[in-house]
């Protein structure tokens, strides 16, 4: 689940720059989407731009070549952050007239997101009252600022108004968006959701999973910093909007999609509930009989293989017992060669299946017994997080 970008690129000098901060935003991980003026396309290319952010450069409002959406909102909405770098004199007063004559300022007057301006301009505009004025409406408005630096100018003056370096520029907004980036630089593989097999056309047997620990896992990794792929099963909750989602029905089907992506893996978690048996006399025509019996055969136990194959991989399994817990879990927790076991007593009020909440000990590969609180599943996906690494 990328965070995005909208970049907004106005008709400066300091374009240039922003190719650069383009770049240290993909290397981040960022999906940015480059908005540009008609002045900017003078300085710098789309083409540029389209080849660093691998996206399409919007730079009209009315692009008959695209397909039909109404492109404003859906950036607006789309963003996660706005940056605007460089912003000339021009569009700094625009905003905060509230003009939106273009695709820059008609998104930016659309967007909820946090708007970055980055100023750039000539020393004596940047100190003009109307422009420090304008600044000064936006700033208290909530638009946020990255100062310009002094320095020698295009024009060659000395003083403020250069464009503030795009490794400052980044860093600031990606302390925002990503304060906490301890998983940036890893991939971490997240399973959610119950399997269904089938009885026959019509029927299946499943398990009361709803997918929720799973997917509050895979959002809070990617909150991280970190590259996610969830494989999920039948979910009672929508998974995350741009996240890389391989959809599955049967364990088998979950099976073959974790040892394919095993490779890309640096931390698996298994937090579906993957059915441990299967019918052995499935029917593709639907059964119609007054008694029905069924004979059923295990499934293969994906942990265990992933176990056998993870190498230096971290490896997290989950157990939902209703007796012993410690004990069934650390018996689990050896036999699948796992570094990590969140143990669950589904019989407490407030862990059981579907809840928002849940009561998890962790144990650890070394012995260690970790008992936690009653706490919503977001902070559970955290504390599991914290105890990978």
């Amino acid at each position: 689940m990328k965070k995005t970008i909208i970049l907004g690129v106005t008709g400066g000098i300091a374009a240039y720059k922003s190719c650069e901060t383009v770049s240290r935003f993909v290397k981040l991980g960022y999906d940015v989407r480059v908005i540009m003026t008609r002045n900017a396309t003078e300085f710098v290319t789309p083409l540029t731009f389209e080849t660093l952010s691998s996206n399409k450069v919007v730079t009209d409002t009315f692009d008959k070549e695209r397909e039909f959406e109404v492109e404003h909102i859906s950036y607006a909405k789309l963003a996660s952050a706005f940056v605007i770098a460089p912003a000339t004199a021009n569009v700094i007063g625009k905003i905060a007239d509230g003009i939106a004559d273009d695709m820059l300022t008609t998104t930016v007057s659309a967007t909820r997101a946090p708007v970055y301006i980055c100023p750039a301009m000539n020393t004596n505009m940047y100190t003009n009252p109307v422009v420090q004025e304008n600044i000064a409406k936006l700033k208290a408005l909530g638009y946020r600022f990255v100062d310009p630096v002094e320095g020698r100018l295009a024009c060659g003056d000395v003083g403020a108004g250069k464009m503030a370096e795009p490794a400052d520029i980044v860093a600031a907004v990606d302390a925002a968006l990503t304060p906490r980036a301890d998983y940036r630089g890893r991939t971490v593989l997240v399973t959610a959701g119950a399997t269904r097999e089938p009885i026959d056309g019509v029927r299946f047997i499943s398990n009361r999973s709803s997918g929720k620990m799973g997917i509050r896992i895979a959002e809070t990794a990617a909150e991280r910093g970190a590259e996610v792929i969830l494989v999920a099963g039948t979910l009672s909750v929508e998974p995350p909007k741009g996240m890389r989602t391989v959809r599955v029905s049967t364990t088998e089907d979950m099976r073959k999609a974790v040892v394919e992506l095993l490779p890309e893996a640096d931390v698996v978690i298994m937090a579906a509930a993957p059915g441990d048996y299967k019918v052995k006399n499935y029917s593709p025509e639907k059964i119609k009989s007054p008694t029905l019996t069924l004979e059923l055969e295990k499934n293969p136990d994906i942990a265990a293989e992933v176990g056998k194959l993870k190498g230096d991989k971290k490896l997290v399994v989950f157990a939902a017992e209703t007796n012993d817990l410690i004990g069934n879990a650390m018996k689990k927790l050896e036999s699948k060669n796992a570094d990590l076991m969140v143990a669950n007593d589904v019989t407490l009020e407030g862990a059981g299946f579907d809840a928002d909440t849940n009561i998890a000990t962790l144990i650890t590969s070394g012995g260690a017994v970790i008992a936690l609180e009653k706490m919503s599943k977001a902070e559970l996906a955290g504390v599991i997080l914290d105890y990978v690494y």
